[in-house]
């Protein structure tokens, strides 16, 4: 045996569900998993509105996150600002995993909801919410300040398009596989006026 390569385990396992407006082809809601060699990027993206014009600005947004997933998510928000220019714009809240430091860096601009919650249920707050700052990528930036918080093997990140009503973490069990949580988010809380998604990932970090 020996000296075969092989994959590192994934630091993350996650599970998403979305659905487009009712009559569209298409979702204007996008997300974004990219591995990275210590970390990975989970993003949801929204493109303003819904249809087609919609969906081109997110897959835009989605097509350079995945290019330069590892940079700064400030960098990868500004990136995203420039390319989306000429487009109805978006919204998206980003997080980034960190292995090396078990740290998870996030930041939203726009109404992507974000919220961690704590596989320890002695941990304090027992959920952590994203701060949002106002404003449309590709339109108006706002200043931007990236938050890093710890993370410890089984905390759970959801983000959540605004096709989602308010109050979605209150469905969670926290033990379900992430697949499950996003389903279940979905077709408790999707509002059925715009296109909705459910992205969840639960950290896993590097076995001890």
């Amino acid at each position: 045996m020996g000296n075969e390569l092989s994959e590192p385990p994934p630091l993350i396992e996650w599970g998403m569900a979305a659905q487009p407006l009712e009559g569209e082809a298409e979702s204007g809601d996008q997300y974004v998993v990219r591995p990275l060699p210590n970390g990975v990027l989970v993003a949801a993206v929204d493109g303003l509105g819904h249809g087609p014009e919609a969906a081109a600005a997110a897959r835009s947004a989605v097509v350079t996150l995945a290019d330069y997933a590892h940079e700064p998510v400030i960098s990868l928000i500004k990136r995203c600002h420039e390319r989306l220019i000429r487009t109805r714009g978006v919204v998206m809240s980003l997080a980034s995993f960190n292995a090396l430091d078990n740290t998870m860096t996030w930041l939203g601009v726009g109404n992507v909801e974000g919220a961690l919650l704590r596989a320890d249920a002695t941990a304090r707050p027992a959920r952590e919410s994203i701060l949002l700052r106002g404003g449309v990528v590709g339109y108006q930036l706002p200043a931007l300040h990236a938050s890093i918080l710890p993370v410890t093997r089984g905390d759970v990140l959801i983000l959540a398009t605004d096709g989602i009503r308010g109050g979605f973490v209150e469905d969670v069990t926290l033990s379900d596989p992430p697949q499950q949580i996003a389903e279940q988010i979905l077709a408790r809380r999707a509002s059925g006026a715009d296109d909705a998604l459910v992205l969840v990932a639960r950290y896993l970090g590097h076995e001890p």
